[in-house]
């Protein structure tokens, strides 16, 4: 399936900015089941300082806003064709160990929510099956919704809510495999909707490392392993690791949110 995808991100400041660094995660790169065929990133108000590959293997810009600028337009787009593969993107690679996603993060740690979730999961089969059984277990415990969470809240803390967003599954997902033993990391991406184009953020799941298979993905969200419609742009520990776009700005109104419209489409 071959996928457009145009990603805007918006800042209007109320006042000048005299400064302002992001970090830019939104270039996909080609991997098993994908492939990007177009790619192009451009900035309006700002510039392109450099780019280079973070220790999850992610591609990063870092980007400067033009001092003064009351606007600033971040825009990325691109065809990627993506293949079915039942969510297994493979082998572990790159420059951090595997043993590293056994950490547990600020917004990832298992708590005794966590650890009563996971019960009697040891007795569900081999591995795939666990997860898929752990994946049904978190939509059932934390049924989609937003505005009841934000970017800080804890799995645990969602687990608790019993409402939460693909974030927080992905956040309970990687605590939950963690404390089962197994590698887990947290995966930003795009999925081509069944009844809409446009979208107003990205989407996320998880992955867990599977001996035999290599990284598989679980979407709790959506109850299945990722398939031709996502595509995967970054990962890492949890959402800071891997979120679109990160950074600072000085000298701007400082509640100043920027405002994010995203179209994926099959062409």
């Amino acid at each position: 399936m071959r996928l457009r995808i145009r990603h805007t991100t918006s800042y209007e400041f109320g006042a000048p900015a005299s400064y302002g660094l992001q970090q830019i995660r939104l270039t996909p790169k080609s991997r098993i089941g994908q492939s990007v065929l177009t790619w192009d990133t451009q900035i309006e108000g700002g510039r392109v300082e450099t780019e280079f590959d973070d220790h999850n293997m992610n591609r990063v810009i870092l980007a400067s806003f033009t001092p003064g600028a009351e606007h600033v337009t971040i825009t990325c787009d691109g065809e990627v064709e993506t293949a079915d593969t039942s969510g297994v993107v493979g082998q572990h690679a790159g420059y951090t160990p595997l043993w590293y996603f056994l950490w547990n993060t600020d917004l990832s740690r298992p708590g005794e929510r966590i650890t009563s979730l996971i019960e009697g999961l040891k007795d569900e089969g081999d591995l795939v099956t666990r997860m898929h059984a752990l994946s049904g277990r978190i939509a059932e415990s934390v049924a989609y919704e937003t505005g009841r969470t934000s970017a800080i809240t804890t799995a645990e803390e969602a687990l608790g809510e019993g409402r939460g967003v693909c974030q927080d599954h992905a956040h309970i997902f990687c605590a939950a495999a963690r404390a089962m033993g197994l590698p887990a990391r947290y995966v930003s991406g795009y999925l081509l909707m069944d009844d809409r184009t446009e979208q107003e953020a990205t989407h996320a799941w998880a992955e867990t490392h599977i001996d035999g298979l290599g990284w598989v993905g679980f979407d709790v969200s959506n109850a299945i392993s990722p398939d031709m419609r996502y595509v995967r742009v970054a990962t890492g520990l949890d959402y800071k690791e891997a979120a679109p776009i990160a950074g600072l700005h000085y000298g701007a109104s400082s509640g100043a949110m920027p405002s994010v419209q995203i179209e994926v489409q099959q062409q």
